[in-house]
């Protein structure tokens, strides 16, 4: 067991004890606050405190020798993203220019990897572009343009491809980009990822400014990249080694030292958390059968080996009771569902939240009426999901969470099952296929959060067309820039619910009647998508965009359908793409039953996890004064 006496506190120690104040001790790894001489003097409380970060499980590989010089080598230049079909070629004519006998070849020629698999995962376009490699004798590889959060990790995986089979790469990212190629990188078993940084925005240049720029800019950075050897120390700053207990303390101070400690750490989100303090968190551990070092996930993007340890450490820093536990061991899992996961690392800012399924969450009060997202126990869930991204999957804002403008703190709701049964829908997670006492969690994202709307009509059908049209406008990237088909969450308190159930005994039946009814006009979804399409600039006027139009017409479903009532024009039908595709949209009853209310959230994919409780779990209960479960069989009126 841990050793707890370190002399230097012996005295702080027995004051705390005689003054009944809360203070822990830390063993020989821990590190000490600068104010503890201070902290003594005042009489602050201090606490040793544990670690919330998993430890990667990917083997560091031993990268091959760069290369000497780029004569007489084959060098594959690959790559999809943000005008590389401008900077790709300019590439291949400056190697051919300096290096006369070297070999390029293009990306038709060699294909890409995409993104780099997870550890135990099989990824045929990494298997067959490493193939295609090894036959046309590869000697280097430069892959770009990383200029996203989605897209960088994607050009990198070419560059992970390559450096696991002894070939030397680079890759070409924009500024702010560098660092998450790097971590990519990194997380996945390579130590050193060298880059090459574009002076700008790739899709904002014109192609004689992005020329221009590779030439005076990637060009040099390029050659140093694939030629300079990479040193025992560069290797050495990248890795770091991991030691000791997992429980054991990483620190000691005072409140404030402790919360500073954790944000220079970057393990906090900025906000004070609670000390992770030994006790708290097996208090944490009480209302789980997982044991302390058995692991729940191995979590993408960093590949950590998540404990259960982990994931109480985290609860407690977040501020959630212990009995809520076992959901936060579930949404740990649904965190690495891929689904899920595939935005989070986009400069659109997909908002992560998740929501409750289950009688567990009448037992615990966890609201799901109006302004449930800023109850104790919602707002702690989705502050330990926000907690949870970072410490437990790696994601980092400014490195790999790369929204443009940021994030709102993740939250968590709870569907209103009471309600449910009074209109006759059955909740999400009966129609996911759990029983109606089954306990769930749904982790899921959006691009958009509020500016609801409010149907003032008690026909079903026209509150369907309102929904329609509302799902309609609410693409991904507002105006629909981007996939075709979105993944949506929409809410609806029970009065609308109920309202729709009278035409739509099923929320699948509401689905089908959507899915026909939300269609775009071609022209809005050609032009959204010919001018704000992500990673790529068209500026060849209104004589390309008419053939791109061109181009849906025959590819995204066009046809002549009824024109919608809300558009003021005279025309009986207007060509039309559809906006949905089935089961890609969820219905959550939920919010404040005394209104109107219906939201539409265009976002992510959704993972659901079931909710394990503890054998013990009705004993646990009745001691912190809980009804039990055997109570709670039928839904009943959630916390309003």
């Amino acid at each position: 067991m841990k050793q707890r006496i370190i002399f230097l506190f012996s005295l702080l120690l027995s004051a705390a004890y005689m003054f009944g104040q809360e203070r822990m001790v830390c063993d020989e790894t821990c590190e000490v606050g600068d104010g503890q001489t201070s902290a003594v003097q005042k009489g602050e409380a201090g606490y040793a405190v544990v670690s919330p970060v998993g430890r990667g499980t990917v083997e560091p590989i031993r990268q091959a020798p760069r290369l000497q010089t780029l004569d007489g080598k084959t060098i594959a230049v690959v790559g999809v993203s943000f005008m590389s079909r401008v900077t790709h070629p300019e590439i291949k004519r400056l190697i051919t220019k300096h290096y006369p006998t070297a070999r390029v070849l293009l990306l038709d020629e060699v294909g890409t990897a995409g993104p780099y698999p997870a550890p135990g995962i099989t990824r045929r376009a990494k298997d067959d572009f490493q193939l295609r490699l090894r036959e046309l004798k590869v000697d280097a590889v430069i892959a770009g343009n990383g200029g996203c959060g989605l897209c960088t990790p994607k050009e990198v995986g070419s560059c992970l491809a390559a450096e696991y089979i002894g070939i030397p790469s680079v890759i070409i990212c924009a500024p702010g980009f560098t660092t998450q190629a790097r971590y990519t990188a990194l997380n996945n078993g390579v130590p050193v990822m060298r880059v090459a940084e574009y002076p700008g925005a790739f899709a904002l240049d014109s192609e004689d400014v992005l020329i221009k720029n590779t030439r005076e800019v990637l060009w040099p950075q390029i050659v140093d990249a694939l030629t300079r050897q990479i040193t025992v120390e560069e290797t050495a700053t990248a890795l770091k080694s991991a030691r000791g207990d997992l429980r054991d303390d990483v620190f000691f101070g005072t409140l404030d030292e402790v919360n500073n400690y954790f944000a220079d750490m970057q393990w906090t989100d900025g906000l004070p958390i609670v000390p992770p303090t030994f006790e708290r968190v097996s208090e944490m551990m009480r209302f789980t059968d997982y044991r302390w070092d058995e692991t729940v996930a191995v979590l993408p993007i960093a590949h950590r080996n998540t404990t259960a340890w982990h994931v109480a450490v985290n609860g407690v820093m977040a501020g959630c009771k212990p009995e809520l536990m076992p959901i936060l061991i579930a949404l740990t899992k649904a965190l690495g569902g891929p689904d899920f996961r595939r935005t989070l690392a986009s400069t659109h800012a997909w908002i992560p939240f998740c929501w409750l399924n289950g009688p567990v969450a009448r037992q615990l009060g966890i609201d799901c009426g109006q302004g449930q997202i800023n109850e104790s126990a919602n707002i702690a869930i989705g502050r330990f999901m926000n907690l949870a991204l970072m410490n437990l999957c790696g994601y980092y804002v400014k490195q790999d969470r790369m929204g443009t403008f940021g994030y709102p703190m993740s939250w968590c709701m709870v569907e209103d099952e009471a309600a449910c049964q009074r209109i006759g829908w059955q909740p999400y997670h009966v129609r996911a296929g759990y029983q109606s006492t089954d306990n769930t969690v749904t982790a899921a994202s959006t691009l958009l959060w509020g500016n609801n709307m409010a149907p003032s009509t008690t026909d079903p059908q026209r509150i369907a067309q309102l929904l329609a049209w509302d799902i309609s406008e609410r693409c991904q990237f507002a105006l629909g820039s981007g996939r075709q088909y979105t993944f949506r969450t929409i809410l609806m308190t029970e009065p609308v619910a109920a309202t729709l159930a009278k035409a739509y005994p099923t929320p699948d039946a509401l689905e089908d009647c959507l899915i026909e009814a939300s269609r775009r006009p071609l022209k809005e979804r050609a032009f959204a998508n010919y001018y704000a399409n992500p990673g790529g600039a068209k500026d060849g006027g209104e004589h390309n965009l008419r053939q791109y139009t061109g181009h849906l017409r025959r590819t995204a479903g066009a046809a002549q359908t009824a024109t919608p009532e809300w558009y003021d024009t005279p025309d009986a039908t207007i060509e039309t793409i559809p906006t949905m595709r089935q089961g890609m949209t969820q219905f959550l009853v939920t919010g404040d039953a005394a209104r109107n209310k219906l939201q539409t959230m265009p976002g992510g994919g959704y993972s659901t996890v079931k909710i394990e409780l503890p054998r013990n779990w009705d004993t646990l209960m009745a001691e912190r004064g809980y009804r039990p479960l055997n109570k709670l069989d039928h839904p009943e009126t959630c916390v309003k």
